[in-house]
């Protein structure tokens, strides 16, 4: 009995330091800094701005970034701030270290009572329980619950990675949008004052119905792109403001006129792969998962044979009415399962069958991880090429040929439908230069976030917007 006492005080005291223990989000949110620290584009993260956006001084900082044109640094940090999808992450985060505090809480003991009567004869029944096998395999228990919160550490700072990237990316289509839209409106100008010229010079005799038609034609396709051109300008904005998590009155925040100019020279690519497999986060989170189900295998060899272990302590009281008089029995004992039907080879097998999952999924992780990185690269180098190209050769040659057409026109050397034609050509050449400018940043911002974040999504919007670069409107 005097053991079994020492047992209960132990378990007790355990149980009371246990009690203790609590769930600190500061300290999780701390951690996901950490991991995501030189992945957002320069953007510092702090436990600080991972925290609930519900706040007057989120509020405060929101709007005085909102206060100037909105730069994409400061978007960054705007959608850290107020992203209600980054919250929700964080709070699947807060469930993770709860359950990671509970496997350390030693579970509470059971109390049995009851009364039997047989004739004179009375019976008090009294019986504490507890559960032996949860204390003996707390640590396994503990061990567990430590990884599946670093895996959760881990995936929440991807998406700290993620949202920042897409953030960024969301900033640059809406500039360029913007601009594209502009460049759009001064080519349709020059479509409106064609037709405007067809309509007069018809009117006169000098042109026929058909010609003036052709003009018409060609400034309703203008009109037409310019409507779709606005429109996805539109839609980029709105795509900006969901990833920064505005509305009301913040909607109304103004960007800047144009995208940030090119850097002299791109960026080389030296181990490139190796960098991604040392620093990505998914890569690190597939490798550590796979070691986390590897340590678990013995403790459920252990327990698919042995699944229970319950300890008892009984007091029992007999009472004689008749004769007055009552007799006391205590005791303990102990409550094991039988293993004669169930070995544990199923969960065995399930748990081998775990770990060749984890294994398998290091090794994909790591196959996309370097192709992604190349692909990223090639990506980034095209698209500097492309927009280099625009700046340096393309747009300058376009401005040279609009220079000698307007002084040919001033000499009465070109009539003006050779001007307006040769202006809206250069608007165009000017906006698929924006375009092209557009995909470089897009493509920077992937290729850091391949190199040290986790999956760009396989430049997909880099590829969309290349098929389209080089298409010119009918009638144009």
């Amino acid at each position: 009995m005097k053991r079994a006492t020492r047992i209960w005080l132990l378990a007790a005291s355990a149980a009371l330091l246990t009690g203790c223990a609590g769930v600190s989000m500061d300290e999780q949110r701390a951690t996901v800094s950490r991991l995501a620290e030189g992945r957002t584009g320069g953007v510092a993260i702090t436990a600080t701005q991972l925290a609930s956006s519900q706040g007057t001084q989120t509020d405060q900082r929101v709007t005085a970034l909102l206060a100037a044109p909105l730069g994409a640094d400061a978007a960054v940090e705007i959608a850290l701030l107020n992203n209600p999808a980054l919250q929700a992450s964080l709070a699947g985060l807060q469930m993770a270290a709860a359950e990671r505090v509970q496997a350390g809480t030693l579970p509470n003991p059971h109390f049995a009572f009851g009364r039997l009567v047989e004739g004179n004869l009375v019976e008090w029944e009294r019986a504490l329980g507890f559960n032996l096998f949860a204390v003996l395999t707390m640590p396994w228990r503990i061990q567990w619950q430590d990884g599946q919160l670093a895996l959760a550490q881990l995936r929440t700072a991807q998406d700290v990675v993620r949202l920042a990237a897409d953030t960024r990316k969301a900033w640059v289509q809406a500039v360029a949008a913007e601009q594209v839209a502009r460049q759009t409106q001064t080519a349709m100008e020059a479509m409106q004052a064609a037709a405007e010229l067809a309509r007069r010079m018809t009117r006169v005799g000098n042109w026929s119905t058909y010609q003036q038609a052709r003009e018409e034609l060609a400034l309703a396709e203008a009109t037409a792109q310019l409507a779709r051109a606005r429109q996805a300008a539109f839609a980029a904005r709105e795509n900006l403001t969901r990833q920064m998590g505005l509305w009301g009155e913040q909607i109304g925040y103004t960007l800047p006129e144009r995208l940030p100019d090119l850097p002299k020279a791109p960026e080389a690519a030296t181990d490139i792969e190796s960098m991604a497999l040392r620093e990505r986060l998914d890569v690190r989170a597939a490798r550590d998962e796979a070691q986390f189900v590897a340590d678990n295998l013995g403790f459920v060899k252990v327990t698919g044979v042995i699944s229970g272990l319950d300890l008892g302590l009984v007091y029992n009281t007999n009472i004689d009415n008749a004769a007055g008089a009552q007799d006391i029995k205590k005791g303990w004992g102990l409550e094991l399962p039988i293993p004669l039907f169930d070995w544990g080879g199923a969960r065995n097998a399930r748990a081998q069958g775990q770990y060749l999952q984890a294994v398998a999924r290091v090794r994909d992780v790591a196959v996309r991880a370097r192709s992604e990185v190349r692909e990223a690269w090639h990506g980034y180098r095209t698209a500097w090429d492309l927009a280099r190209q625009y700046r340096d050769t393309m747009v300058p040659l376009r401005k040279r040929m609009n220079d000698e057409v307007v002084l040919r026109y001033n000499g009465m050397l070109m009539s003006a439908w050779d001007l307006l034609a040769d202006t809206r050509q250069q608007a165009l050449t000017v906006a698929r230069a924006i375009e092209a400018e557009r995909d470089f940043w897009l493509a920077d911002t992937d290729l850091k976030t391949a190199l040290s974040g986790t999956s760009p999504g396989a430049m997909a919007q880099f590829k969309a917007a290349a098929g389209g670069a080089g298409a010119e409107p009918r009638g144009h």
